[in-house]
C-alpha cells in the first residue's frame, strides 16, 4: 500500500510539472540575468520593433567633437557638432571655415529632422560626390540626425583618386560621429513663416511658450518679419495654432 501511495505521489508531481508555460520558463531566466536599470530596455525591446533614431549630446558654444586622420600626406579633420536647423548649421560651418582659413577643402553634410528630414550636402571644391555625399552617408549609417559633420582637407599633394576621397571623406566623418556621445532623439518639426513686424514680440513669445527655437531673422522687401520655428513634433501643431491666434491670422508660410 505504502508502494503504491508513492507512486501516485510521484505521478501528481510529474503532471504538475508537465503544466509549467514555457514563457514562464523564458522569463524567469531573463529575469536572473538582468539588473534592475536594465528591465525597462528589456522590456521596450520585447514589446515594440520600432526603431530609435539618435542625435549627438549638445555641448558649449565653440565646442565640438573630432577625430582626424592623415592618409598619404593629406589630413583629414573630421568634426561634428548638434544642430537642429539649416540655418545653425551653416553659421557653424563657416566658423570651422574661419578656424582652417589655409584648408585645401571645407567639405560637410548636414541632417535635420525624422520623417521628413532636411539633407544638405557640399563637395567644397572636390570632384562631385567624393565629398559631401559619402560624409551625408556616413551621418545616416550611423542612424543619426538633428547633426552637422565637416570634414576639412589640408592636401599633401598626392592625388587619391575618386576612390580614395571616398573612403578619406566617408571614414573621417564616420571616426569623428563615432568619437560623439548620443542621446535618443526628439522628434522636430519647422516651419519657415512670414508676418508683419508689428508682430514679432507675438511670435517670439509664443515660439517661447511651446519651447521653440526662433532662427534666421530676416526682413523682405516690404519690411515683414521672416523666421525659422524649430520644436518638438508633439508640440508643432499646437504652436502653430497659437501663432495663427496671436498674428490674427496674418501667417504665411515660406519654403525653406
Amino acid at each position: 500500500m505504502k508502494v503504491l501511495t508513492a507512486l501516485l505521489m510521484l505521478s501528481l508531481v510529474k503532471l504538475s510539472r508537465s503544466f509549467v508555460p514555457k514563457t514562464g520558463v523564458i522569463y524567469s531566466r531573463l529575469a536572473r540575468q538582468i539588473i534592475p536599470g536594465q528591465v525597462l530596455h528589456v522590456s521596450s525591446r520585447l514589446l515594440s520593433t520600432a526603431p530609435q533614431h539618435q542625435t549627438l549630446e549638445e555641448l558649449q558654444d565653440g565646442e565640438y567633437y573630432s577625430d582626424d586622420q592623415i592618409i598619404k600626406k593629406s589630413h583629414f579633420i573630421g568634426i561634428t557638432k548638434h544642430c537642429t536647423t539649416w540655418d545653425s548649421a551653416k553659421i557653424f560651418v563657416d566658423s570651422i571655415r574661419a578656424e582652417h582659413p589655409k584648408a585645401r577643402h571645407v567639405c560637410f553634410a548636414f541632417v535635420g529632422g525624422f520623417n521628413p528630414k532636411t539633407e544638405r550636402c557640399s563637395d567644397d571644391g572636390e570632384p562631385t560626390g567624393t565629398a559631401g555625399n559619402p560624409i551625408l552617408g556616413a551621418i545616416n549609417g550611423e542612424d543619426i540626425s538633428d547633426t552637422v559633420c565637416i570634414v576639412v582637407r589640408y592636401s599633401g599633394g598626392i592625388k587619391l583618386g575618386a576612390g580614395g576621397l571616398i573612403r578619406a571623406y566617408g571614414g573621417t566623418a564616420r571616426m569623428a560621429l563615432r568619437a560623439a556621445e548620443k542621446k535618443i532623439l526628439i522628434p522636430k518639426s519647422s516651419a519657415r513663416v512670414s508676418t508683419s513686424s508689428s508682430n514679432a514680440g507675438q511670435i517670439y513669445a509664443t515660439s517661447m511658450k511651446h519651447s521653440g527655437v526662433v532662427e534666421g531673422e530676416t526682413y523682405n522687401d516690404v519690411g515683414d518679419l521672416e523666421v525659422t520655428i524649430t520644436c518638438d513634433t508633439a508640440n508643432f501643431q499646437d504652436m502653430i495654432d497659437d501663432l495663427t491666434d496671436a498674428t490674427r491670422g496674418n501667417l504665411t508660410f515660406k519654403d525653406s
